[in-house]
């Protein structure tokens, strides 16, 4: 099957939720011969048959990344990872209810597995649902042992964040960071989280670690600005403000500060 289908980095709000990404399938030599065993056969175009739509999405090839998806569901309709996959298209194609149905779905038939739990409450974060989603990463953060607790902790913090839980925000960003100290999602919805707060000085330390971290993005370059001119560094909100006119004209001319 997939290795995993996750939506990661971020999922609050506009400002910074992404499409999730599929990583590779799987490929899994049989020790037997497989030819006279119908089930085998089948779970193996399954694996390869998503694995076609990931390439293809990968190339930004929606309508035959999905035709793939679509036909791997019809192999494996019990399966959670084939309808994840076209949410995941559907989402990159702007059909934002089309793919929450389909992360849905995907949680239906596999409730057990924290990715697709992920998935889920990251959709409805992303989509201005943040109270509930957070019931769904509460129900992946139960499970201890799972290996994406530090992206888990930072999608929750962020979420608790646009829920104005800003407590629990504090709590599960600190713990995403301890865990892995350059999230740059978590490092910016903590320099956001300082903000809010009026904590200035440690908001810029948090998001000049998220510069750091990773690329840009018309967010957090938004937020640097915002963060500046609380200070009253007026030459560095001006710098900011520079860089989100040459880099992201779009958002800087949307941006109220600009």
């Amino acid at each position: 099957m997939l290795a995993g289908v996750l939506v990661i980095t971020s999922c609050g709000g506009g400002r910074s939720a992404k499409p999730g990404r599929v990583r590779s399938v799987q490929q899994v030599a049989p020790s037997y011969d497989i030819r006279d065993d119908k089930p085998a056969r089948q779970r193996m175009q399954y694996r390869e048959l998503l694995q076609i739509s990931a390439d293809r999405l990968g190339r930004g090839e929606l309508d035959e990344a999905l035709k793939h998806a679509r036909s791997a569901q019809k192999l494996e309709p019990s399966v959670a990872d084939a309808y994840t996959v076209q949410a995941v298209i559907e989402a990159r194609r702007g059909n934002d209810e089309r793919a929450g149905a389909l992360y849905r779905k995907a949680v239906e038939v596999g409730p057990g597995q924290p990715d697709v739990l992920g998935n889920y409450g990251a959709w409805l974060c992303g989509s201005g649902h943040p109270a509930e989603a957070l019931v769904w990463f509460d129900r992946v953060l139960a499970d201890a042992g799972y290996a994406g607790r530090a992206e888990t902790l930072a999608n929750a913090g962020g979420c608790a964040l646009e829920a104005g839980q800003l407590e629990r925000a504090d709590r599960d960003l600190r713990e995403a960071l301890a865990l892995r100290p350059d999230n740059p999602y978590a490092l910016e919805s903590m320099a956001r989280n300082e903000y809010v707060h009026g904590r200035y000085f440690e908001a810029r330390a948090f998001y000049q670690r998220r510069l750091a971290a990773a690329p840009a993005t018309a967010s957090v370059l938004q937020l640097a600005v915002q963060i500046e001119d609380g200070l009253g560094d007026k030459v560095a909100a001006s710098r900011y403000q520079q860089r989100l006119r040459e880099e992201f004209p779009s958002a800087a001319t949307s941006n109220p500060q600009g």
